[in-house]
């Protein structure tokens, strides 16, 4: 038989999409991990904050804290996340979280992303829209519910261009 059997069905290497690069992706459940780490470390720092600032004052009584707090609560929580988290994001791709669960985030490329656009987008796609009432918490929802796609990619690794992998 001939290689040069222009007949012959064409040949080709194929990828596997989930697996370029060269480390393989993370698991779910080692993403939800770091994200609960990193959740709780944030609020052993701003649940005293909340408390002290009467964020808890209306909670007996059904009353929601009002809009202008529960924004300034969320850019602090921002700022909180990337005083304790900067460093380890521009240098390794990592948070508390993800250094802990040995994971990383990686362009698409595999190299660590830049802050600015590709962290900044990702981390405000994230956080942001869960600040503005219920379309912001539907929004994180969704945003979250993408992970379970066969690129294990949420919407704000689809838009920063990133994906998260094993270290």
């Amino acid at each position: 038989m001939s290689d040069n059997n222009v007949y012959s069905t064409p040949q080709s290497q194929l990828v596997d999409q989930v697996a370029v690069g060269d480390a393989p992706l993370a698991s779910r459940w080692a993403r939800l991990g770091a994200s609960i780490i990193d959740s709780i470390i944030m609020m052993v720092i701003l649940l005293p904050v909340m408390y002290l600032t009467g964020g808890f004052d209306g909670v007996m009584e059904g009353v929601q804290p009002g809009f202008v707090y529960t924004l300034g609560m969320g850019v602090l929580g921002l700022v909180v996340f990337f005083v304790i988290n900067y460093r380890f994001l521009i240098a390794t791709g990592q948070t508390v979280g993800k250094k802990v669960l040995e994971i990383k985030i990686v362009d698409l490329n595999g190299n660590v992303p830049v802050f600015q656009p590709q962290l900044l987008i990702r981390y405000a796609v994230y956080m942001l829209p869960g600040q503005i009432p219920v379309v912001g918490q539907l929004f994180s929802l969704v945003n979250i519910l993408f992970i379970f796609g066969k690129e294990k990619r949420c919407v704000h690794d689809i838009l920063a261009k990133t994906k998260v992998v094993k270290c």
